[in-house]
């Protein structure tokens, strides 16, 4: 008998012994234990969920040690502002070497320049559009170039670069589907693959930021979500390949942080409101009318002050992702609401979470 057809018996009987323990033995160990501990069920339930909750999320996790820094790079990508330019910073003074990819070098962006400020040979600012080809290759050289050993290659890779967009399916043209894709995916799938031979020298990490809409999805963002649940598949199957190489990847899905980036303010939904109702097929304006799409732009106004107000939390969970000897394959940095809606979006039936948070 060979090794797998021996690994599918196993498989087949743990799956029929794990089946026949919650089906039949769990509900007696839930009364057994609330007939020792004076609870009832339902009592013991919520003990055992409060537990978990303790053990596994209020509690901090265990120490799992951290890299040496001293001599290595970390390449970021999106470092105008945001996420980017608070971990360009933060990673720098750290002590790594730090190439910040920045789209508006050319126009001396503000990020840019608080950047090349610093005056440090460990701060490198790089020219950066990943949907360009060219500026990706040339990226790729000018670390290269700087590298103080390009046989050890570059520790860290992180994908930041992003875009946002809001928009019902029928209001959205295929242009933005596209536009949102190759920043968010394609300029991470390309980015990626231009640095991963200078990252399997090194056995470093890549980092991918995700979005908790890369897990589940929400209306008026599906440009923005298929483009995150695309950076969650490209991360998944690069954490299987690169397994035998000694990378590690890691995906941070930060949660709501429009109030802390600036993502989303009045302006620019005003102007986006103005673009997608010009944009609409007639029938779809006739459809709909100007008086339902007003009162979604009215609610998208709403949110534009909403959510986290600091992006330690995204920052301090990038950091572990790069410096951790053992880093988690996934990270949730976001606060209670969205954490406790993502488990309920992800774990229970689509019926009832569509229930819960959608109709």
């Amino acid at each position: 008998m060979s090794n797998i057809s021996c690994v599918k018996i196993v498989m087949v009987l743990f799956s029929v012994s794990l089946t026949l323990v919650l089906g039949l033995w769990l509900p007696d160990a839930l009364n057994l234990v609330a007939g020792l501990c004076g609870f009832t069920v339902t009592q013991s339930i919520v003990l055992v969920y409060f537990l978990f909750v303790l053990i596994c999320v209020a509690m901090p996790g265990l120490p799992r040690g951290s890299v040496k820094v001293e001599g290595k790079a970390v390449f970021i990508t999106g470092c105008d502002s945001g996420f980017g330019f608070a971990l360009a910073m933060h990673l720098h003074a750290l002590g790594f070497t730090v190439f910040a990819g920045c789209l508006l070098k050319e126009k001396e962006g503000t990020g840019m320049r608080e950047l090349e400020s610093i005056k440090s040979n460990r701060m490198k600012v790089v020219q950066l559009n990943v949907c360009s080809e060219e500026e990706v290759a040339e990226a790729v050289k000018c670390v290269r170039k700087h590298l103080q050993d390009t046989e050890t290659g570059l520790w860290a890779l992180v994908n930041n670069a992003g875009v946002s967009i809001f928009g019902e399916v029928e209001f959205t043209s295929l242009e933005t589907y596209k536009q949102v894709a190759d920043v968010n995916l394609w300029g991470t799938i390309r980015v990626t693959k231009a640095f991963l031979p200078l990252i399997r020298r090194a056995k470093g990490r890549v980092v991918n930021i995700a979005s908790m809409f890369g897990r589940m999805s929400n209306s008026s963002r599906s440009p923005y979500c298929v483009s995150k649940y695309g950076v969650e598949a490209f991360s998944d199957c690069l954490r299987y390949e690169m397994h035998r190489w000694g990378v590690k990847v890691s995906i941070i899905e930060p949660g709501n942080f429009i109030a802390a980036t600036g993502i989303l303010t009045h302006d620019i939904v005003m102007e986006t409101a103005d673009k997608l109702w010009k944009e609409a097929p007639q029938i779809v304006q006739e459809d709909y009318g100007r008086a339902y799409f007003d009162r979604h732009v009215s609610v998208l106004k709403s949110y534009c002050n909403s959510g986290l107000r600091d992006v330690a939390v995204v920052i301090k969970d990038i950091t572990d992702a790069v410096t951790s000897c053992y880093p988690y394959t996934r990270y949730n940095p976001m606060d209670a609401y969205w954490w406790i809606r993502l488990q309920i979006m992800t774990h229970l039936p689509a019926a009832i979470a569509d229930r819960l948070y959608i109709y």
